[in-house]
């Protein structure tokens, strides 16, 4: 079997295919070498209805990543690197805590861009006695090549699906490419990974579908851009209905960034490609008569909310501003 650590020499893990010699210390288009670094992990309780069930979802939030969204909430560890390294002992025991605090699933937050580490980390992890399905949560810019190191080791798929237009995605993700591979992979992960979900039960809370496998396929809608997301919609209908469920999201929220000037002129041009705002309430009525008119098999649909609070500061140790997380682990 190949050294993990010979993947990240001539990195082309990602559809980027970089080139860049992590393994010796040089960091890729992702912002990373070869240490795995992440910021937090906690319990999630503002995931989709399956994951967080009753006792939340197991987030671990990575740092880097192989995108460059311009509206990023989490740009703190996305973008400007926020995090610390963690061993494959420290990921198994946060997983362990996780485990042993009720989470529901370990929700593994943007990792595209070091799939061999942490496919290695993972098995690990379930030989130290993590018995939780694995939840791959990333924005489906991933190469299918890679995406195959997970099979056996992955258990639930949460991919995003942003966009079905070249153009915008090339301002506003600086991948034109994205809406291509994002298609290859979901694909993927729908054809290999079918739905397996069970009704569960918590004395005085009722019942609640969870899901064990499987994929949720994500979609943001940004404020002006009803079009792409009826196109997206449509792709998703006729590629995805039946097959894995939809969540559609309407809580997009504008982030005050503190960056250098240089890249805040670069995001600024990006944020132009759409309205730069909350979601009005006749947009969530279109939505709702665009839900209506496609006619899902199973799609979750968020409730139009104007609270901001939620947005995090990763540099906190309490991160989320409200109660959609309890954090157990936070690297400073």
């Amino acid at each position: 079997m190949k050294n993990i650590s010979a993947f990240y020499e001539n990195c082309i893990q990602c559809p980027r295919r970089c080139g860049a010699n992590r393994a010796a210390g040089v960091r890729g288009f992702c912002g990373e070498n070869l240490e795995l670094r992440a910021a937090v992990s906690c319990l999630h309780f503002g995931e989709e209805p399956p994951l967080t069930v009753f006792g939340g979802s197991g987030a671990i939030f990575f740092t880097g990543c192989t995108l460059r969204c311009a509206f990023c909430q989490n740009y703190q560890i996305s973008q400007q690197g926020f995090g610390d390294a963690i061993s494959k002992n420290d990921f198994a025991k946060i997983c362990l805590d996780l485990q042993e605090a009720g989470a529901e699933n370990i929700n593994l937050i943007t990792g595209s861009h070091h799939i061999p580490i942490l496919a290695q980390f993972i098995r690990e992890a379930k030989s130290a006695g993590c018995a939780l399905p694995f939840c791959w949560n990333s924005s489906a810019y991933e190469n299918v090549e890679s995406l195959e190191a997970l099979k056996d080791c992955v258990d639930i798929w949460l991919p995003d699906f942003k966009t079905l237009d070249k153009d915008f995605s090339k301002k506003v993700f600086l991948a034109q490419d994205y809406p291509e591979v994002a298609k290859k992979s979901i694909s993927w992960m729908i054809k290999n990974f079918p739905l397996k979900t069970k009704i569960v039960s918590k004395e005085g809370r009722g019942e609640k579908e969870k899901i064990l496998r499987g994929v949720i396929v994500r979609h943001l809608f940004l404020p002006g851009r009803f079009e792409d997301t009826a196109n997206t919609l449509a792709w998703l209908k006729e590629n995805a209905n039946g097959k894995a469920m939809i969540s559609l999201m309407s809580q997009y929220t504008p982030v005050s960034f503190k960056e250098k000037s240089k890249e805040s002129l670069r995001r600024k041009s990006a944020l132009a490609a759409f309205e730069n705002r909350l979601v009005s309430e006749t947009e969530d009525g279109d939505l709702r008569d665009l839900i209506a008119a496609y006619d899902f098999e199973n799609l979750f649909y968020q409730e139009l909310n104007c609270d901001t609070s939620w947005l995090p500061d990763f540099s906190k140790p309490e991160p989320f501003g409200n109660v959609l997380a309890k954090v157990l682990w936070h690297c400073k």
